[in-house]
């Protein structure tokens, strides 16, 4: 029995979870996403750097926010795993954190169970749910029996919102996912930019629209409201190679990150 049987992947349609996972080197994906990605590479070439930039963004930021304290991590959008994933930082620095993934895709549901393999004081889980539908996903069975929105949680949103265009509401669902987190709670974001190469990033997010996958890039002022309210950590909204570098990473532009980043808290 094929991992894939019984789900519909529509392999003949290109997948921006599948074309990110090929950006990364990754081995699940097919001939229509290696394909739509190369000619987005095409116009591009360092589509590649922009996702291993936005990835270790999201390793330092998970490391930083366990290392301050928070053990709860509600990550959506997920994405194609890709070890290390977020549950194995967090609980490298903190073993009893517990993490809920969030994604409606089902090439992620085909491989949530690579999700789940935490550690034994921690504990991990996988929700099927839309970001576009708040209430649902804060409702769905599994996320509520694994974390406690009364204590401090970290929502992840990297690489999401750009998937979210203005007429679905995404500023409007991001406060409605911010209102229930309570004070302490940290949100972590990564966001596609047209600031650094807007030629660039108009004609990607037309290769993305013809594909079928709505998509919004976002200039620093208007990716900075989505943290209204809350106070950014330093050094505030950044390219993403510029959140808390390490030593031994390689150098990434900011036209080649073309993504800026951004870690709050909540008063």
């Amino acid at each position: 029995m094929s991992l894939y049987d019984g789900v519909d992947l529509r392999l003949n349609v290109p997948h921006s979870a599948r074309m990110y996972d090929y950006y990364l080197g990754g081995f699940t994906n097919f001939a229509a996403d290696r394909e739509a990605a190369g000619h987005a590479l095409a116009i591009a070439p360092w589509l590649r750097e922009t996702a291993r930039a936005n990835r270790s963004f999201m390793h330092r930021s998970t490391r930083a926010l366990a290392r301050a304290g928070i053990d709860q991590f509600l990550d959506i959008g997920t994405g194609i795993p890709t070890s290390p994933n977020l549950h194995e930082i967090a609980q490298s620095v903190r073993p009893t954190a517990r993490i809920v993934y969030a994604d409606n895709d089902p090439i992620v549901l085909t491989h949530a169970q690579a999700l789940l393999t935490g550690t034994p004081e921690g504990r991990t889980a996988y929700v099927e749910a839309d970001v576009t539908d708040p209430d649902g996903l804060l409702a769905a069975p599994g996320l509520r029996e694994t974390i406690d929105l009364a204590r401090p949680v970290a929502l992840s949103l990297n690489a999401l919102l750009h998937f979210v265009p203005d007429a679905r509401g995404a500023h409007e669902l991001v406060e409605r996912l911010k209102s229930v987190l309570a004070p302490g709670s940290a949100l972590v974001m990564t966001h596609v930019t047209p600031d650094f190469a807007p030629e660039e990033i108009r004609r990607i997010t037309g290769i993305y629209q013809a594909a079928g996958t709505a998509a919004q890039a976002r200039t620093r002022a208007e990716f900075v409201r989505f943290f209204d309210g809350w106070t950014l950590l330093e050094p505030g909204v950044v390219p993403t190679p510029h959140w808390r570098p390490v030593p031994d990473e390689p150098a990434v532009s900011d036209s080649d990150a073309s993504a800026y980043a951004g870690v709050a808290l909540r008063p």
